[in-house]
């Protein structure tokens, strides 16, 4: 393998940035994004200040969008558009919706694709597009992107997060392809490696006992991580695969851990509710401290209701999981930040790739391209804080002037 520069990619349909940070983990260097909802765009900048974050709607965005944001890069190529167009229409969970307008971003992911000519592509889609009325969908992209000068990996597969290193469980569908003149991608293979919901969240303190987090989503608190998961995530542990920018940040600040009230009557059900079960008046699952969390979901945003989904039940305090415990459940490092509301903050780990998966996979194209990734040296300092308490009209606001 080469030493070569770093590798440049971009993340469309970005959310918070899961998969931009598995992608630069495996030692890209993401540089450009793209998100249409103005809060979690807000919150990818946060996490990713050298990175372009542009507010947009993905089907009205053009080649000269990111060539203005890739600057004197544009003309070395890209070398990889990663991302997960929203088809919530053919999630295998709730009503299958083959109408639902979000089912035709596939189309607008492939266009780009076609249109700015990276050497690799990798989309990422709920398991339900690989059955029924939604597999046509998939076939007719493929068939498309291949008749463009592309070779798709074959036969797609779905990948689990508990394979990797994950303590949760969460399919979905991960495409590849690469450009004819470039060579093909191998799918990562299962980890031999089990994670549990204590190794990812024991080290975590009761957020009751803190009378801050009533108003709050930070409070001082020094975690002593007690898994080598944990100890990773912390930044205790090196890891050997990890070759993202060091970021700057505070370990003795507790953050995305804002409070839930819950009534004694719910406490009480939750107390009485068998490990690894659902509790039957909330239908809530509650964590097996020896077993993995069910798949974390986003619930719905404003336009489909704006429903929010069950959440975890700790197995340990009789309460509901906070925000900064499903990001360690979801293979989030301390230092990311998501929104400061848990209606955001879970919208945006329930919306994501966990780091750890997209991670596996970019790794495999770094090693297709040939490069052997190297972990900067320079630590870069997060975004403003303030950018994850803002509202949907302050967030939109913020962007006015970058929305394509």
């Amino acid at each position: 393998m080469k030493l070569a520069k770093r590798p440049i990619a971009i993340d469309l349909f970005c959310g918070a940035g899961g998969m931009s940070l598995g992608f630069e983990q495996a030692g890209f260097d993401v540089v450009s994004a793209v998100e249409l909802d103005p809060v979690h765009a807000a919150v990818h900048g946060f996490n990713f200040p050298q990175c372009k974050t542009m507010r947009s709607d993905v089907s009205g965005i053009s080649k000269s969008a990111f060539e203005n944001a890739l600057g004197s890069q544009a003309s070395a190529g890209i070398d990889a558009l990663f991302g997960g167009p929203p088809c919530q229409g053919f999630s295998v969970i709730g009503r299958r919706d083959e109408n639902d307008q979000r089912n035709s971003l596939i189309h607008q992911f492939m266009r780009l694709v076609r249109e700015l000519r990276p050497k690799y592509f990798v989309m990422e889609n709920v398991a339900g597009l690989t059955i029924g009325y939604a597999k046509n969908l998939l076939d007719e992209a493929i068939a498309g992107i291949q008749a463009s000068g592309y070779n798709v990996i074959l036969p797609y597969r779905i990948l689990d997060a508990k394979d990797f290193g994950i303590p949760q469980s969460r399919k979905r569908l991960f495409l590849i392809g690469c450009r004819n003149d470039q060579k093909l991608v191998e799918y990562p293979l299962p980890l031999a490696v089990s994670v549990t919901a204590s190794d990812a969240i024991g080290d975590l303190p009761n957020i009751d006992l803190f009378e801050e987090l009533m108003s709050s989503d930070c409070v001082g608190f020094e975690v002593k991580p007690l898994s080598d998961y944990a100890r990773i995530l912390h930044g205790d542990k090196a890891d050997s695969q990890d070759f993202s920018y060091p970021r700057i940040w505070d370990p003795r600040i507790l953050t995305g851990s804002l409070r839930t009230v819950h009534s004694e009557v719910s406490r009480a059900r939750f107390a009485q509710t068998p490990l690894g079960k659902a509790e039957p008046i909330s239908r809530f699952y509650k964590l097996d401290p020896d077993g993995i969390c069910t798949a974390l979901r986003a619930g719905t945003d404003k336009s489909k209701g704006a429903h929010t989904s069950a959440r975890p039940i700790h197995y340990r305090d009789n309460r509901c999981i906070s925000v900064r415990e499903a990001e360690r459940l979801h293979s989030y490092p301390d230092w990311f930040r998501m929104h400061s509301t848990k209606w955001h903050g879970f919208r945006e780990v329930g919306n994501s790739v966990p780091p750890l998966l997209a991670r596996k996979v970019a790794a495999q194209v770094i090693k297709a391209l040939g490069v052997r990734p190297v972990k900067p040296e320079t630590a870069i300092s997060l975004g403003d804080p303030q950018s994850l308490y803002l509202n949907a009209t302050a967030a939109r606001e913020h962007y006015k002037t970058e929305e394509i």
